[in-house]
């Protein structure tokens, strides 16, 4: 597949393919609203179609796909491949948000914990299984996101999702941080794996940082930045 590329003059309206590396803090609907201002101011057409293949967290930085006019028709295709992200997991706490988004609830002791457990209890994660989404997540319940009632407090039923984690590599471990390479199916909460994980150490375990390299076919490595982007469609712009 080609993807947007600043070496040749874009066609929004047939489509391009963007491949975004997120900034930390963004949601992905940001970008999204960011790029489609941009577009419109260039094509003239108010109410561009541009959306993304799978959202990635605001706390979360890396490959985020996104399709502009004719091509949102791919993105059902596009999100639906293996991804791929580096994640690094904190041992001996929890948050309820499994993440950094609210403060620590709970601390354990994880002074027993060897380097050979943690190995264990990151391979038995692995395989085809069903998985509780996040209470601050983006799943939709009665119309809203499940994150809107976790934060007034609400609590809300979310169905288990069957999904698959291929391979977790173990790139290091330096307590109470184990830094990871996980490859998984679509509908993967890396969140709710690093809580997984620090259960099955009977302890707690909670993301510190997530980054996206792959989806699909598309890498990291193809990716073009938020502010270069914006750049080039302000040049574009001055120059029509």
């Amino acid at each position: 597949m080609e993807y947007f590329s600043f070496d040749r003059l874009p066609d929004f309206e047939t489509g391009e393919v963007i491949i975004f590396d997120k900034p930390y803090s963004w949601t992905s609907f940001d970008v999204v609203n960011k790029v489609r201002k941009k577009i419109s101011e260039y094509t003239g057409i108010r109410k561009f179609k541009v959306g993304h293949a799978g959202t990635l967290d605001p706390l979360a930085t890396g490959l985020l796909i996104l399709c502009t006019g004719k091509k949102t028709k791919l993105i059902e295709e596009l999100q639906g491949g293996t991804k791929v992200y580096e994640a690094e997991f904190c041992l001996g706490a929890t948050t309820p948000s499994f993440d950094l988004e609210t403060k620590i609830d709970k601390t354990f002791d994880i002074s027993g914990i060897t380097e050979q457990q943690v190995r264990d209890a990151l391979a038995s994660l692995c395989g085809e299984r069903e998985q509780l989404p996040p209470v601050y997540s983006a799943v939709q319940v009665n119309g809203k996101r499940a994150y809107e009632f976790a934060r007034k407090g609400r609590t809300v039923e979310l169905k288990h999702k069957k999904i698959t984690i291929y391979d977790i590599v173990v790139n290091k471990i330096e307590f109470p941080i184990v830094d990871v390479t996980i490859t998984c199916s679509k509908g993967t909460y890396i969140r709710s794996l690093a809580d997984e994980f620090g259960r099955s150490l009977n302890n707690g375990a909670y993301l510190k940082s997530l980054r996206r390299t792959r989806s699909g076919e598309a890498d990291i490595s193809n990716a073009v930045t938020l502010d270069d982007f914006v750049g080039y469609m302000e040049r574009l712009i001055g120059e029509k």
